[in-house]
């Protein structure tokens, strides 16, 4: 029995690793105006890059092998003559920095220092814009854990819609500093029901909205993916089918196999001049 154990998990591991050798960079790279797109995210993010969180997917991402957006983007580009080069990045790091991405931080990194090229070694947009023709960004969901006591302040790391609002406006003051570059941001990951409560479940869809439809302004060079409503489907909750676990709100395999495709058209509609006439979902 344990030979024949040894014998699948030795077929599965070659497997992965052919998958893997066939993805070549040559695959992407035919066309010679390649556009470079980076992915700024943590552990959220992860799923919807590797499209699923399944014991098999995770050791794949571990060995390094690309996962289902940059597949997408591999066939997409043998298929339309394209060559759209994307590669994510973990931000901001552990350290020195700190495992947070939200409002506040891109604010802190990007504006309050955006004068420099690194604040606490973190590339700020002086650095990033000009290597890439696409940016996204986003938050981890601990984002929609919103709270209403304090002072509304733009220097201020409480999660208030009030501060939000405040850092995204001075941040889409930055953004727009680099027309050359496209934007993207999610909207803000949901939390189940389970470990939120009705208050801080609709302010965090209130603020969602606010970003959708009037945040985001058409005709410049931001724009935004509604993660949110995908998880919701229109409500204040991310839904039991959606999430890892009842009180784990990462998402779910079957739907990040499910959305990352959407994320993938949702990133050609802003390449390819469509990002704002295509749907904020990538539907």
């Amino acid at each position: 029995m344990r030979n024949q154990l040894a014998i699948f998990f030795s077929i599965v591991f070659i497997m992965i690793l052919t998958t893997g050798c066939q993805n070549s960079k040559s695959d992407d790279m035919n066309n010679q105006q390649t556009k470079k797109i980076l992915f700024l995210h943590h552990s959220t993010g992860k799923n919807i890059w590797q499209g699923g969180n399944s014991f098999v997917t995770k050791v794949k991402g571990k060995l390094g092998l690309k996962g289902g957006v940059e597949k997408w983007f591999r066939r997409y580009n043998k298929k339309n003559g394209t060559s759209y080069l994307i590669q994510d990045k973990e931000f901001p790091k552990k350290s020195p920095y700190g495992w947070k991405n939200y409002p506040y931080d891109y604010y802190n990194i990007w504006v309050k220092n955006g004068d420099r090229d690194y604040y606490m070694e973190e590339p700020t947009l002086k650095t990033l814009a000009p290597e890439y023709d696409v940016i996204i960004f986003k938050h981890c969901f601990p984002a929609s854990k919103i709270v209403f006591d304090g002072e509304p302040d733009i220097d201020s790391d409480r999660k208030m819609v009030e501060n939000y609002k405040m850092q995204y406006q001075a941040l889409q003051e930055e953004l727009l500093k680099y027309p050359d570059t496209k934007f993207i941001l999610w909207t803000p990951p949901a939390l189940t029901k389970a470990i939120t409560n009705p208050e801080a479940a609709q302010a965090a869809t209130d603020f969602s909205n606010w970003v959708v439809n009037e945040w985001d302004k058409p005709g410049d060079n931001i724009f935004v993916w509604d993660f949110r409503v995908l998880e919701t489907e229109g409500g204040n909750y991310l839904l039991p089918k959606n999430a890892s676990g009842e009180k784990d709100p990462h998402p779910s395999h079957s739907f990040s196999r499910t959305v990352y495709p959407l994320f993938c058209q949702r990133i050609v509609d802003v390449l390819e001049s469509n990002g704002d006439t295509g749907n904020v979902t990538g539907r």
